[in-house]
C-alpha cells in the first residue's frame, strides 16, 4: 500500500509522518507540500502513485480536490487535523500521527509503527 502524507511545505508534519509509517510491513510512504517553495512539491505523478492520501489540515483537501482533480480517480483524501505548530519529529505531533493514521490503515497493517523522536 502506498500512502501519501501532504502539508504546505514538506518539511515537518508530512515527512515526519511519512518518517513514522514507512516501517510497516507492505507499506511505502512519500510526503510532499502543497506550496511552489516546498522541499518535494505535490505532483499529478504522487497522487497516482497512492493508494491513500493523508492531508494535515482541511484546506490541504480541497486544494488537493481542486488542483489535482482529474488524477485522484477515486482516490481517499484524509484530514488528519493536525495544525502547523510542530516541529519534524516533535513527540506531541508523532502522539497525534499515532492517534489518527492507523485507523484509515487496512487490515494487516493496524500494528502502531516504532515512536521516533
Amino acid at each position: 500500500m502506498h500512502l501519501l502524507f501532504v502539508c504546505g511545505k514538506n518539511r515537518r508534519r508530512s515527512p515526519t509522518a511519512a518518517d513514522l509509517f514507512a516501517d510497516l510491513d507492505g507499506v511505502e510512504t512519500a510526503s510532499a507540500g502543497l506550496q511552489p517553495d516546498a522541499d518535494c512539491v505535490l505532483s499529478a505523478d504522487l497522487i497516482q502513485w497512492a493508494d491513500l492520501i493523508f492531508v494535515m489540515e482541511p484546506g490541504h483537501r480541497s486544494e488537493v480536490q481542486r488542483r489535482f482533480k482529474d488524477s485522484l480517480g477515486g482516490r481517499r483524501v484524509v484530514v488528519l487535523g493536525i495544525p502547523d505548530r510542530f516541529q519534524k519529529n516533535d513527540p506531541t505531533l508523532i502522539h497525534h500521527l499515532h492517534a489518527r493514521v492507523p485507523r484509515w490503515l487496512p487490515r494487516g497493517t493496524h500494528a502502531l509503527p516504532k515512536r521516533r523522536g
